[in-house]
């Protein structure tokens, strides 16, 4: 286990809009299960409740006539494991992540689940050593570009964000197979399984059309490889 240096450590509270009074909060919620028993699990747990808070809070805001439906695949698109694992790339966490050794050579530091986790997890320190209105303010700012490009025209579009994810690995495009159709003829809902075989991973969602029963999939799906081990 290496812990990164004051300076990095500095500059990265810089990037995070925040300074910790207890830097040893910070510590935590950098070092990975894998480098140590005081590790950022539990801080990881509180920081996800923080950050659905802040999603949440906001597209209800901003969204006055979007249905329950609707604002949550607002919320799922933000809070993602491939959304959030590109907010901890662009605040740089993996030049400060602390990692056992064995998890650092087998590439963990660009992992998109140790990052999504990480991010979450400094969501929870900062809760910790300020307060959660403070820790709504500064996940705000993380957030802010991601929930203000969120529109309810292209929240759904998970299918086409999960094709350019496995194209980027040239792997081949999901299956999309609907498994039942229930209720009358103006109220179906739409069982429907996505699947990519050569990873054997399947997610099943409903909805009250096809398309959205797809998107959803999509997303589970989206999620599913951010924190699997095999992304």
């Amino acid at each position: 286990m290496k812990a990164p240096s004051q300076q990095a450590l500095d500059a990265l509270q810089k990037r995070l809009g925040y300074r910790f009074v207890d830097v040893s909060l910070l510590t935590r919620a950098l070092t990975h299960r894998s480098a140590a028993r005081d590790h950022n699990e539990r801080l990881e747990f509180l920081g996800d409740a923080v950050i659905g808070v802040v999603v949440a809070s906001a597209f209800f805001d901003r969204f006055p006539q979007a249905n329950e439906g609707e604002l949550s695949r607002l919320r799922a698109g933000v809070v993602s494991g491939v959304s959030l694992a590109g907010i901890a790339r662009s605040l740089k966490l993996s030049e400060c992540l602390i990692l056992g050794e064995s998890e650092r050579k087998s590439g963990g530091r660009n992992r998109d689940s140790i990052l999504t986790d990480t991010l979450e997890a400094l969501a929870g320190a900062i809760m910790m050593d300020s307060s959660l209105s403070g820790a709504r303010t500064v996940v705000s700012g993380w957030l802010q570009s991601m929930i203000e490009g969120s529109t309810l025209d292209i929240v759904i579009d998970a299918k086409t964000r999960l094709q350019e994810w496995l194209q980027a690995r040239g792997e081949p495009l999901p299956e999309y197979v609907v498994t039942s159709v229930s209720g009358e003829d103006h109220a179906q809902c739409f069982q429907v399984q996505c699947k990519l075989g050569e990873r054997g991973l399947t997610t099943e969602a409903s909805g009250s059309a096809r398309r959205r029963a797809e998107q959803t999939a999509a997303e589970l799906m989206l999620d599913a490889l951010a924190g699997g081990q095999n992304v």
